[in-house]
């Protein structure tokens, strides 16, 4: 079987000038970067705001698992296969960050016959988006500590700093530094040695600005509001105290402007920004869904991890902050995942096991009613293996039809756009139905601990959160600082709806602990980090670094 990189080079792209012609872009509104993939100019993106939305279609997916569920390779499939049925789609999709490209999770810029390409080039540097999003991040922090060295005439507490530096890259060495240190006779030219720590750059405030800010001076607005660090009275010092969100706002325009590629098929695709969706809110930039919107019939997006995780804050942070109304959603599962939820080992996943299926199908459902309880119509699409089997499949379909839910087998990865007809029909009549209801889960009003608490009982099922006095009295300090309005970021394990990654299927009851939060004031979310979770992952045991290499010829070789 030929692997996702042999299948991708062997790919006869068109010119990115044709596909951006294709969505009505002129040679002069492209800044390619090579033969295909461009960047969209800002100026064109202005030019059709005037124009009629499409319908927006939500693509997330169950708890994920080793196993693999295609959330990706789902939405590229499913917009290639409206194009194929007469629906002009666009696809937009988050950038590849280099941390899981090195270490366990791989690319992600889907799979088969389902792919965004250039793949090798996405994923790695791409257009330099993540290394302007990592400067800017470091010359802020370069900023604050050079304030402290030329006197702080702000008053920064330096026990208060709260500005992180960031790499985009797996680090656990550098989750706990302490900056400073000055040599033998240096006379404290380093500056004053204080605690300091890294986050992966899809964890970093600039990240999450650059995917929400609407437009330029939004932007830098944004950017301006980032509180850094406080003062001895607990007053804030933002990146606007310390005159630094011009600088940063230079160094991410030409960044800002949303990226264009292509599948193996044609379709277009927008790809554009990249933040977690455990850590962070797991959804590409707003600029980019919203011209796809004026250029499209139907968009198609994806949100990281389950529909718990990115799913939920693409609903509760980004719709609520763009003003976005998704027309459809489609929930993503195979068998061997749920057979892996309902317990059984990765390496029997290939035996016919409907029982299995059946303990694990609960974990499908409870993302299922989730969705529902957004308002949104719901189409699952299970990703067909060889080994899985009819009466498998009836397993999941009668599930589903206990939720009044549609279930499309979908085999787009070996097939392409042909092999998800099926699903491109049933959500093309859930869109025209006009059944979505789009409504976040809670009101902006409600205090930043009951939002929190509302996500945990309605969408994980917890009993009850726990909130340490110290996190409680943090809460208590943003809301007295009027950022209470604020939606709320949750950063757990993608593995389970509970805060326990060992905790399969649909546990319910359990407490949600949360440890820390903190002030996304320019991005507008507090985060309320949760268990074990951490904002700089480490490598695991072996990295898929350790297979890449070059052939002879200079070819990349093991990047998938």
């Amino acid at each position: 079987m030929a692997t996702d990189l042999e299948i991708a080079r062997g790919a006869r792209l068109r010119p990115i000038a044709d596909i951006a012609g294709g969505l009505g872009i002129q040679a002069a509104s492209l800044e390619p970067y090579g033969r295909y993939k461009g960047k969209v100019s800002l100026d064109f993106v202005r030019s059709v705001e005037g124009r009629p939305d499409g319908a927006l279609v939500l693509v997330t997916g169950i708890s994920p698992t080793p196993a693999g569920e295609g959330k990706t390779t789902t939405t590229i499939g499913l917009a290639d296969a409206l194009n194929r049925i007469g629906r002009r789609s666009v696809i937009c999709l988050r950038e590849p960050s280099l941390g899981p490209c090195f270490g366990q999770k791989g690319g992600a810029t889907g799979g088969g016959r389902s792919q965004v390409l250039p793949m090798e080039e996405i994923n790695l540097h791409f257009t330099g988006d993540f290394h302007a999003i990592t400067a800017a991040n470091n010359l802020l922090a370069a900023m604050i500590d050079n304030h402290l060295y030329w006197g702080n005439a702000l008053g920064i507490d330096p026990r208060r700093i709260t500005w992180r530096r960031s790499l985009d890259s797996n680090d656990r060495a550098l989750r706990a530094i302490v900056n400073g240190l000055s040599g033998p006779g240096a006379g404290g030219a380093n500056g004053s040695p204080r605690e300091d720590g890294f986050d992966i750059t899809v964890a970093s405030e600039v990240m999450a600005v650059f995917c929400l800010a609407r437009d330029l001076p939004d932007l830098q607005a944004r950017l301006g509001r980032m509180v850094v660090a406080s003062r001895r009275d607990g007053t804030a010092v933002t990146a606007r105290d310390l005159k630094a969100d011009g600088a940063l706002a230079v160094l991410l325009r030409d960044a800002f402007a949303p990226n264009l590629v292509q599948t193996i098929e044609g379709s277009p695709a927008l790809v554009h920004g990249g933040p977690f969706a455990n850590i962070a809110h797991g959804c590409n930039s707003v600029v980019a869904t919203r011209l796809g919107l004026k250029l499209a019939d139907i968009v198609v997006t994806e949100a990281g991890f389950g529909a718990d995780l990115g799913g939920e804050k693409f609903l509760d942070i980004k719709c609520r902050s763009a003003g976005l109304a998704p027309a459809c959603c489609v929930v993503v599962a195979t068998v061997r995942a749920l057979k892996m939820q309902g317990g059984v080992p990765r390496a029997e996943l290939g035996r016919e096991d409907p029982r299995a299926v059946a303990a694990g199908v609960v974990n499908l459902t409870r993302h299922v009613e989730n969705m529902h309880k957004f308002g949104l119509p719901v189409v699952v699409g299970l990703n067909r293996f060889d080994s899985d089997t009819a009466a498998e499949f009836a397993v999941v379909k009668e599930a589903m039809a206990r939720q009044d839910t549609e279930v499309v087998v979908c085999s787009h990865w070996a097939d392409g756009a042909a092999g998800a007809v099926d699903l491109a029909h049933a959500v093309t009549a859930r869109i025209e139905a006009g059944g979505a209801r789009f409504a976040p889960l809670y009101p902006d009003a409600l205090p930043l601990a009951d939002k929190i608490a509302a996500i945990a009982r309605s969408i994980y099922r917890a009993s009850e959160i726990a909130l340490p006095a110290s996190v409680a009295g943090r809460l208590h300090a943003y809301e007295k600082a009027g950022f209470g309005h604020l939606p709320v970021c949750i950063a757990k394990t993608q593995y389970s709806f509970s805060a326990d990654p060992t905790l399969l299927g649909a546990p319910e009851g359990h407490v949600l602990p949360v440890r820390e939060v903190r002030l996304a004031a320019g991005a507008g979310f507090v985060v309320a980090i949760c268990g074990d979770i951490l904002t700089m992952p480490g490598l695991p045991r072996t990295p898929s670094a350790e297979a890449m290499g070059l052939d002879g010829d200079g070819n990349i070789q093991g990047l998938s």
